[in-house]
């Protein structure tokens, strides 16, 4: 699967984010090693604490149905539906990451227009905690 069809997947889900209080609507697509996507938009509470991103909502969704090999994950992200630029990764999100992905896994973030910015989870948590008790750096 290409990027910009991942991309296109997380524009769909972005479609369905529940974001009264933001207005921030976020849509996330999850690619596994074998193929399998899956979607996940951001939940918003009035608690704001319980409040889901997009990419752990498709993460939680793909290990509870017994994922745990991914690929990529594509972003996109606006207000009011309409994508402003690009959606990194909140550092939650980036730590759930690292817990199920080697620093190699590829971020892509859906920007206006056919934009695409391709990133690796090692350059977003450089010092992620693998989960061992130790820091990794890019390897």
């Amino acid at each position: 699967m290409t990027p910009a069809e991942l991309v296109a997947l997380a524009k769909e889900a972005m479609t369905r984010a529940y974001a009264p209080y933001s207005g921030c609507t976020v849509g996330a697509a999850l690619l596994t090693q074998d193929g399998k996507v899956y979607t996940g938009c951001n939940i918003e509470n009035a608690a704001f604490t319980p409040t889901c991103c997009a990419e752990r909502t498709a993460f939680f969704e793909a290990v509870a149905k017994g994922e745990r090999d991914f690929a990529a994950i594509a972003v996109v992200g606006g207000r009011n539906g309409e994508i402003t630029g690009l959606f990194p990764p909140c550092g939650v999100c980036r730590q759930v990451m690292m817990e199920f992905c080697e620093p190699d896994f590829l971020i892509h973030m859906g920007g206006a227009g056919d934009e695409i910015v391709t990133v690796p989870l090692g350059e977003f948590l450089p010092y992620g905690f693998n989960g061992e008790g130790q820091l990794d750096k890019n390897s």
